[in-house]
């Protein structure tokens, strides 16, 4: 048996069975690395049923608190972006940090919904909850699951979508205010968003090595929400471009260069200062921007708004998938607000096709009338 460091962290190694089993600690400190070491050999040496009950006893005994804490630190390291996380178990921390994992039942967690409703969250943010929660509980949260299943209790209903398309005339009003603002981020983010349906991390993170603006002029997406969305290729039509361009000059007189790996939305307010950090947020001059053009909506309205114009000028369901990065057709279906206005063209082209080939026969008929008339007459 031995503890040896490596790096930064200690390692062990020790025999058991005749086999020799080493691994890293993952600790700092020597005499905590060996108390790790201890527990490593005595685990192994128990049967792997004595080790899965012990580990459940000993969460059922931890607070939400604490099982919070672990998650999340198991989290940071696994996942780019831990706000989501941290955003939602905060809240789970905030109303059961002081009850112990082996307390959290269903009826606590359907009064945890009722409670979280009274504050004015939504739906969805209150299921995004509840399924941490559920995590942080392990086995017992499966029973409670299953529970909350039965009881048609599990999540909440969301209500209808949103989101709203944007008319032709308030996505130029829109563009036409955020040229005028101080920084010339919004100007570029906001064209860049109607005409690619980025989602706002993927727009915000995206680097100027995703770009190609002289070849292929499209652009290749990063980390996304889902698989379906990761490493995605979007064409860059001539709206993107130009602003992109003229964004890539403003930024090449600030930075002096766009480097690949510099993000092409810079951290800073009110005007970008650092390349090496992707912007924080857009929400200050998107809601000046809102304000002065009139308009009411989200920023993932723009979202919204692409795949609705997809919708309606005929694109494939494959298509609008393939550029929105959706990976259902159900998904396709909440995101596609297809306008009153072009469900109407729709129906008025079938019947204008019928008419059309109603005319055409009543013409045909008349022809052949006209035909049979001087063979009448010969006859006669």
């Amino acid at each position: 048996m031995s503890v040896f460091k490596n790096g930064r962290f200690y390692h062990y190694e020790f025999k058991l069975d005749g086999r020799r089993r080493r691994g890293s600690t993952g600790i700092a400190n020597k005499q905590q690395a060996i108390a790790e070491e201890r527990r490593q050999r005595e685990r192994l040496e128990k049967s792997y049923s004595q080790v899965i009950e012990e580990e459940a006893r000993e969460q059922q005994r931890k607070t939400i608190q604490l099982a919070a804490d672990e998650f999340l630190e198991d989290y940071r390291g696994k996942h780019q972006s831990p706000t989501f996380a941290e955003y939602a178990l905060g809240h789970v921390s905030r109303l059961l940090g002081g009850s112990l994992v082996m307390e959290i039942t269903p009826n606590v967690v359907k009064r945890y919904q009722v409670h979280r409703l009274k504050e004015k969250a939504g739906p969805k943010t209150i299921n995004d909850e509840v399924q941490l929660l559920l995590r942080l509980c392990g086995e017992q949260g499966v029973l409670i699951r299953a529970t909350l299943r039965r009881d048609k209790a599990l999540k909440l209903s969301l209500p209808p979508s949103p989101g709203r398309p944007y008319s032709a005339e308030e996505k130029s009003r829109m563009l036409e205010e955020a040229q005028h603002l101080r920084t010339p981020q919004m100007r570029a983010a906001l064209a860049l968003d109607l005409n690619t349906g980025l989602r706002d991390k993927e727009l915000r993170e995206i680097r100027w090595g995703q770009i190609d603006l002289i070849d292929k002029k499209a652009l290749t997406v990063g980390k996304s929400k889902s698989v379906a969305g990761t490493g995605r290729v979007i064409p860059l039509n001539l709206t993107a471009i130009a602003a992109l361009e003229a964004h890539a000059a403003w930024y090449t007189r600030r930075f002096g260069e766009c480097r690949p790996e510099w993000f092409v939305f810079a951290f800073g307010a009110p005007l970008p200062k650092d390349p090496t950090r992707p912007i924080t947020s857009f929400k200050t001059a998107w809601t000046k921007v809102r304000r002065k053009a009139g308009v009411k909506g989200r920023w993932h309205d723009n979202r919204h708004t692409l795949v609705t114009e997809l919708a309606e000028s005929g694109a494939g369901d494959e298509v609008i998938m393939s550029i929105a990065g959706h990976v259902s057709r159900a998904m396709l279906s909440r995101y596609s607000h297809v306008r009153m206005e072009a469900k109407r063209r729709a129906l008025d082209e079938i019947a204008a096709r019928q008419r059309a080939a109603d005319e055409k026969r009543q013409q045909e008929i008349e022809r052949r009338q006209a035909e049979m008339i001087p063979q009448t007459l010969v006859v006669q």
